[in-house]
């Protein structure tokens, strides 16, 4: 194998000119990587298929979970490996002057991917004819940006199939979606993906409000409020009924510990924002909090136990699994926990217990169920982990991360999980 260090070494006594020139070359260097990457990714499915054909696995089954090994392969969540696998069999059987301008540097990893995604609706000849009319002439591919290249894409894809392009939009709408994610100081974005016609109109009635409201808040805290307002049918500062699940210590809870809570599906919130939101919970008699007792390993404080008994995943051990390992367990993903499931199929054996119960998104789990795919859940002293290892022997480890609060101190320590029904919650 290359000695990939060197590709990290610099000399010392290059001048600028020279150093700007090793910038240059490495980052050829990073987009052949990346067509030696699809290469490799499109001969990998290829073999792959061709061997689950010869073993009679029905033509829908075939390639199951592969996607997820090119992500693992290249430390990415599965949710990327789709692409990525995608993107090389379009590039190796389809592309090939997109790929040549990939290898010899004309085009970033990037811009080669959004050359393909532009023309994924186009049939196999007029995605070639795309093809050869952007990349034939590497040389005309020089100081195009993104934009640039996207919309050189789109504009070459609508002349060859309008049609295409027209129904693509269309069924585009019906990936319309609303997510949250976590933003610094116990902040979220919260994205809405719509329709360019909805999106455009709900900004323009957000910065309406914004240029008739006349206070001492900003433009765009006028639109933020206005948003939450119209949203959820209530002022700002009062928030929507809804449950928040908080797993917070006992001495962060009750005492004057300063390690960070966990809302579930968000992330770590300050010690003194938990108690606050705990406090105006208990204080508001609209809302109704409720406590249940999560135990933690003496050595290694891990979360090992939950007040249930039940012998299959009811209710109780599902919010157990949910709140131990709180993104997907597959490592790299970091999704949101969809199926609380056996690492270990049960109709290969595994047992209904915490050990072998894994939080995982429903991609993760259903890639675990293809042929050759083997997970196992153990505990370290208490630590749960995981091993995963792919059909072509490749293999990974996942660990559950730390619960809040400080260091274990004495067997009887205990972490609080608090769901709060929020129903006229001013916010903290």
């Amino acid at each position: 194998m290359f000695d990939i260090s060197a590709l990290a070494s610099v000399d010392a006594g290059a001048d600028e000119a020279g150093l700007v020139e090793r910038i240059a070359w490495l980052e050829r260097v990073k987009s052949a990587a990346a067509a030696g990457q699809a290469r490799a990714a499109a001969a990998l499915d290829a073999k792959r298929r061709a061997s689950e054909a010869a073993a009679g696995v029905p033509r829908s089954r075939r390639g199951r979970g592969l996607a997820s090994e090119v992500a693992l392969a290249r430390r990415e969540a599965p949710t990327c490996g789709g692409r990525h696998l995608g993107f090389a069999k379009a590039l190796v059987f389809e592309m090939p002057y997109t790929l040549a301008a990939l290898e010899c540097g004309a085009l970033s990893e990037w811009r080669a991917t959004l050359i393909v995604r532009e023309s994924a609706c186009l049939s196999v000849e007029d995605r070639q004819s795309l093809d050869a009319e952007m990349c034939a002439d590497v040389a005309g591919l020089a100081g195009w940006g993104d934009k640039r290249i996207e919309a050189e894409a789109k504009k070459i894809a609508y002349r060859l199939d309008p049609q295409a392009v027209v129904d693509r939009m269309a069924k585009a709408e019906k990936d319309r979606n609303v997510s949250v994610r976590p933003a610094p100081d116990s902040m979220t974005y919260v994205t809405a993906l719509l329709p360019v016609a909805q999106g455009v109109g709900v900004y323009a009635a957000l910065k309406r409000a914004a240029d008739t409201t006349f206070d001492d808040r900003s433009r765009s805290q006028v639109m933020a409020d206005t948003l939450v307002e119209r949203v959820t049918g209530r002022p700002a500062e009062q928030a929507e009924p809804v449950a928040v699940n908080l797993v917070i210590s006992d001495q962060t809870l009750l005492g004057d510990d300063e390690h960070p809570a966990v809302v579930d599906g968000y992330g770590p919130i300050p010690a003194s924002v938990a108690r606050k939101v705990v406090a105006a919970a208990v204080a508001d008699k609209k809302s109704v909090a409720t406590l249940r007792r999560l135990y933690r390993h003496p050595k290694s404080g891990a979360l090992i136990a939950m007040e249930s008994r039940a012998r299959r995943f009811p209710k109780a051990l599902a919010t157990f699994i949910g709140l131990r390992d709180q993104r997907c367990r597959t490592p790299y993903c970091d999704a949101p926990i969809r199926h609380r499931d056996h690492a270990l199929p049960h109709h290969r054996g595994g047992p209904t217990d915490r050990v072998n119960g894994l939080g995982t998104c429903a991609r993760c789990n259903y890639a675990k169920e293809a042929p050759g795919w083997q997970v196992r859940g153990y505990e370290v002293d208490g630590a749960h982990e995981a091993d995963y290892i792919t059909p072509t022997g490749a293999r990974y480890h996942s660990k559950a991360p730390p619960p809040p609060g400080p260091p274990p101190v004495t067997v009887s320590e205990v972490e609080m999980h608090i769901s709060i029904e929020l129903a006229n919650l001013h916010a903290a």
